[in-house]
């Protein structure tokens, strides 16, 4: 799916790439949508979900309600995030330069919290096209859609397959969200630390090394 196509963009101004895998540091990551432009590189997560979403930007999970049953899944904020980081990381760039978008797409799907501006019901047209402040040359934009292509996991890079590359992936994600030394949020490294107060005083658990950037947290298995 073509989200620039979609939303009638100059396609001379905004540059997409979709469906993109890249290796990282601890993994590989997938990122939706990628449109990058001399008004910054845009990294678009979509859901295409339907009925009601609740979620705050700090909670890890947000609930969606449909049909009399409620289903819990990551805060897509900050799934976007750690794929933030790692095109920081894999084009050489500062966070400055990026803007995080969510899109909910299904037909009925309605966001029922207070949502913060980057979250959006649909298409992200309005967002994206309020961003004016010039922050890349275009030569620079050409630079880095090429960067991004060449290095990118999917449709057949070094020899793999699109099915191979989502299995690689997938691989990666569980291993990611298993391991104690990595954060799945981030990728910085997890640091062994203990509850200072409140009921749980004394007991240990992992908390992200970014915190208070980062503050994922995963308890020590008993």
């Amino acid at each position: 799916m073509s989200v620039a196509k979609k939303i009638a963009l100059d396609g001379e101004v905004y540059r997409e790439v979709n469906n993109v895998t890249i290796a990282t540091s601890n993994g590989t990551t997938q990122i939706d949508h990628i449109i990058v432009s001399r008004y910054g590189i845009f990294v678009i997560e979509t859901k295409n979900m339907e009925g009601w979403i609740f979620g705050t930007e700090s909670q890890p999970r947000w609930t969606q309600s449909f049909h009399k049953s409620k289903f819990q899944f990551q805060n897509p904020l900050q799934q976007n995030y750690r794929h933030i980081k790692a095109l920081e990381e894999f084009l050489g760039l500062p966070s400055s330069l990026f803007h995080s978008i969510v899109c909910f797409v299904g037909e009925t799907c309605q966001l029922k919290t207070a949502m913060p501006a980057n979250v959006i019901r649909g298409g992200p047209f309005g967002y994206i096209k309020a961003k004016t402040a010039v922050l890349l040359p275009d030569e620079r934009v050409l630079e880095i859609v090429e960067s991004i292509k060449t290095g990118m996991r999917p449709k057949g890079f070094l020899g793999l397959s699109t099915a191979e590359t989502k299995r690689e992936h997938l691989a990666s994600l569980k291993e990611r969200h298993g391991s104690t030394t990595t954060c799945p949020k981030c990728g910085a490294e997890m640091v062994l630390r203990r509850t200072k107060r409140g009921e749980k005083a004394g007991q240990q658990f992992y908390g992200c090394g970014n915190f208070p950037t980062c503050r994922f947290v995963r308890p020590v298995a008993g």
